[in-house]
């Protein structure tokens, strides 16, 4: 392959939607597939990525809270403010 034809493509590990999710819906849809396991569950939705707010007994279900955040919204999280108790 000529080096002079060849393009590299750089892909961004998110793209930015075209307007920011509805953020009621978003937090019911992260409490569905969290069962149960964060209380008082927040978030925060802001054009750069998403705050995640609220309770849970373990570190665990922070994470899981976390990835189904990044998964559901597409977007980065920006801080994970679950507090375990």
């Amino acid at each position: 392959m000529n080096s002079a034809t060849h393009k590299h493509k750089v892909m961004a590990p998110w793209r930015q939607p075209q307007s920011l999710p509805d953020v009621s819906e978003l937090e019911a849809l992260v409490q569905r597939r969290l069962t149960g396991r964060v209380r008082d569950l927040q978030l925060v939705v802001q054009e750069s990525g998403v705050v995640i707010k609220g309770r849970a007994a373990t570190y665990h279900a922070k994470q899981l809270a976390q990835h189904a955040v990044m998964e559901i919204a597409g977007m980065p999280v920006l801080a994970n403010d679950i507090v375990v108790l």
